[in-house]
């Protein structure tokens, strides 16, 4: 997929963009490509790239005491950044891996801010991607609060059907606040006679 094919997918899933506003993203991004296990943001460090996600999934994690905590995934078509760092002048609280090899579009916070200043549905794109990015993160929260591992889990499935296919099982149970053998029990329920 080339990066006009990319950018016109987005612009059907989020928000519409103009010919015009679309050449504009096209100059000024880099397709990247990153190796399964690379990691582009480390916790502490400041990052003002986001990566469009054409082919591959990343994930953001942290570090507590030594364990692996995943905090969210991204898939095709979907954004991963440093959230924190992107968007003030806070050093990333996240480590950014790419869990598959991966193809990607790379995009700086001064690019966004200038084609945001110069194409309105480019504004409009962003407050998307930023709305969608805050009710995901909404959503987690509820669930990790309030439903039983097995809603956690089904629920995750329902978002992301391929997931366990993807994905470690490690990662998933640490999303889940759940052990990775809770995880196992989850995905071979009992045979009822």
């Amino acid at each position: 997929m080339n990066p006009e094919s990319i950018i016109s997918k987005i612009g059907e899933i989020y928000s519409p963009l103009s010919s015009e506003c679309q050449q504009d993203i096209i100059a000024k991004s880099e397709m990247c490509s990153f190796k399964k296990g690379e990691i582009v943001v480390r916790a502490g460090q400041y990052s003002k790239n986001a990566y469009l996600i054409q082919q591959g999934s990343a994930r953001a994690y942290y570090l507590k005491e030594g364990k692996d905590i995943s905090d969210w995934f991204t898939f095709e078509n979907q954004f991963a950044a440093p959230i924190v760092s992107f968007f003030s002048d806070k050093p990333s609280p996240h480590y950014i891996e790419f869990v598959e090899d991966s193809k990607v579009l790379k995009f700086s916070k001064d690019t966004i801010d200038r084609l945001s200043n110069k194409h309105r549905d480019f504004e409009r794109f962003i407050s998307s991607v930023v709305t969608e990015t805050m009710l995901g993160l909404c959503e987690r929260l509820y669930t990790i609060q309030f439903n039983r591992a097995e809603d956690r889990y089904n629920h995750l499935l329902s978002i992301y059907p391929e997931i366990t296919n993807r994905i470690p099982l490690t990662h998933i149970a640490s999303y889940l606040g759940i052990t990775l053998e809770t995880l196992s029990r989850l995905r071979k329920p009992k045979v009822r006679i």
